[in-house]
């Protein structure tokens, strides 16, 4: 597995739709399906990325891991403002801040080996503990759902264990 970029996000205006789920009724093709075919209604993109962003209810869902606990999934892309939001879809805002960021190549249905990582061995291991914020992937041109070449950021939200 490789290792992660640290970066400092800027703030982010995100517009899509969001649905409640969990690892085992995982929804999230039904979710995409809906965004997807409303996504033109979005005015003031920024970019063509899309975003797949996950919020947890609490920083505790990964210490005692269930799949059968519910978290927000939102399917989204970025826009400049709030200024109009078309019938049907919502807004969302991500705080700036810092995020362990890595990069997956390969198929959807592997990506818990990723995870596993993750959150197993990268972040113990690291100087940084988990923060109570969005994860999210940024499904950029490289991103090919079908493909074993397909490629996604994962943006995982860290402070220091120092702070």
């Amino acid at each position: 597995m490789t290792e992660p970029t640290i970066q400092t996000l800027p703030q982010k205006k995100l517009m899509g739709k969001s649905m409640r789920m969990s690892l085992v009724e995982n929804t999230t093709p039904i979710l995409w399906k809906s965004f997807m075919q409303n996504r033109k209604s979005v005015k003031n993109t920024v970019g063509t990325d899309l975003y797949s962003i996950q919020v947890y209810d609490d920083i505790l869902y990964f210490r005692n891991f269930n799949p059968q606990t519910e978290f927000t999934k939102y399917a989204m892309t970025e826009v400049s403002s709030f200024d109009t939001i078309p019938e049907g879809m919502e807004s969302l805002t991500i705080d700036a801040g810092l995020y362990a960021v890595f990069i997956y190549k390969g198929l959807p249905q592997d990506f818990s080996k990723m995870a596993n990582y993750i959150f197993s061995q990268w972040l113990p291991n690291s100087e940084y503990m988990l923060d109570n914020r969005p994860h999210f992937e940024v499904l950029g041109n490289k991103y090919k759902p079908a493909s074993e070449d397909s490629e996604e950021e994962v943006w995982i939200p860290i402070k220091n264990k120092r702070v």
